[in-house]
């Protein structure tokens, strides 16, 4: 039975075994987290941003990497993209995706394939999604690297939770080993190790301020084109800042 033809008993029942969600999707009246601690997240903070990205993708291809339940991947669906994969490494989320696309009769493809590993799609994409993964990560440049290397033909929405300074800051190009004071400074490009937990998660281990946010876009090869709200950029794919051989993010899969 496709989704379009449950009934709202049958979509409640589907919704509580998939549980619990993190994406409050509303599947035919049918809400995934009503109890969210953001509200109606992601659609609240969605709603803040939305107009950075093209209204119309008919003709464009989009990667999702770290899709959650799919809430991202299905509204470039609804902007008319001609392909949208959504990446994540739980089959929990992914489950929960496949069935809100299917309630929503969109066609939307999901895979389990780590950030890591996105060199093994072997293909581009003109809009990569990577919202609310950095932070979870052990290796966040890397991620960043392989994005840019191997997928992200043209732009990039980013997201990290950031702490510490909001404020930009400007820092020269170089400095002598013997100066140490830039590092006192509170807007100085600073990624927080997490060694246990944060927000009562294992998986956030690093999180950057600011600065450092930018700063890692910009070492990876993006161009921050637009920030509409904290913590919220969209990228293009620029030129990398560095030689190439300092990058060494070696083959398909990192």
């Amino acid at each position: 039975m496709t989704g379009s033809l449950l009934s709202t008993d049958e979509i409640r029942r589907k919704v509580n075994a998939l549980g619990p969600w993190f994406h409050n999707l509303d599947l035919h009246g049918v809400a995934t987290a009503p109890s969210h601690f953001l509200g109606d997240y992601p659609r609240v903070k969605w709603r803040r941003f939305a107009d950075v990205v093209p209204a119309c993708l008919k003709g464009k291809t989009v990667l999702d990497i770290g899709c959650n339940a799919g809430f991202y991947a299905m509204e470039m669906k609804r902007r008319g993209a001609d392909r949208v994969l959504g990446l994540d490494s739980r089959e929990q989320y992914l489950a929960q995706a496949r069935f809100a696309a299917e309630v929503n009769n969109l066609d939307v493809e999901f895979r389990n394939l780590s950030v890591y590993d996105v060199g093994t799609l072997g293909e581009s994409f003109d809009l990569v999604i990577f919202m609310g993964v950095l932070y979870h990560l052990r290796h966040p440049l890397l991620a960043l690297d392989l994005i840019y290397e191997h997928v992200a033909r043209d732009l990039m929405l980013f997201q990290s939770m950031q702490r510490g300074s909001d404020r930009p800051g400007k820092f020269d190009k170089d400095y002598d080993f013997w100066r140490t004071d830039q590092f006192e400074s509170d807007d100085f490009p600073k990624l927080h190790f997490i060694e246990h937990r944060y927000a009562d998660d294992p998986t956030n281990w690093w999180i950057p301020n600011r600065s450092c946010a930018e700063a890692m876009l910009r070492s990876a090869g993006f161009v921050i084109a637009a920030h509409p709200e904290p913590e919220v950029y969209l990228c293009r794919r620029g030129t990398r800042p560095q030689p190439d051989e300092l990058y060494m993010v070696g083959s398909a899969g990192g």
